[in-house]
């Protein structure tokens, strides 16, 4: 026999009080949130033991993600944060040494932002963090399972992105 998890006891608490409840839909619905969650927890435990607030990480995840350097504008843009809030965050990054801030070569009028070592190697121990966790999570399923729960993930954000939403049966 599989298993049980807490979500199989929360489906046979309601089943009974809700009686046209799905099981199936309930109890995938509750462990992508229960998931979601975990996942959540250990971020935030990584940016506690890598010292950094979830702005700081967001900003620092933004930028190694243009490649280590980009203009400010494109950070604003990218955490679709007023220029001046951002202004904020790197100032801050770079009190820390996480980012430097350099003329651009092609406009004297910018100025890039560039994650420096140190910045890049917090990020990336608070990234192995979460990553380890997610793999640990998963691992559990083989590559084939992986890639279905995957495009079975896929299909239901198409329709979740749908601003007309899709009527059910």
């Amino acid at each position: 026999m599989e298993r049980r998890d807490w979500t199989d006891g929360h489906v046979e608490r309601w089943k009974p009080v809700l009686p046209g409840l799905d099981p199936d839909i309930e109890g995938a619905v509750t462990r992508m949130k229960k998931l979601s969650v975990h996942l959540r927890r250990v971020r935030e435990q990584s940016l506690v033991d890598f010292d950094l607030d979830r702005q700081e990480f967001d900003t620092l995840h933004k930028l190694a993600g243009r490649g280590g350097k980009a203009a400010p504008s494109e950070l604003a843009a990218d955490l679709d944060l007023a220029p001046a809030s951002v202004t904020g965050r790197l100032d801050a990054l770079e009190r820390r040494g996480f980012v430097r801030r350099t003329p651009s070569t092609t406009d004297r009028r910018r100025v890039d932002v560039e994650l420096t070592a140190a910045g890049r190697s917090t990020w990336l121990g608070a990234m192995d963090v979460l990553g380890h966790e997610e793999y640990r999570l998963l691992g559990v399923l083989g590559p084939d399972e992986r890639t279905l729960l995957n495009d079975m993930l896929r299909r239901i954000m198409v329709v979740a992105e749908d601003p007309g939403g899709a009527a059910w049966d």
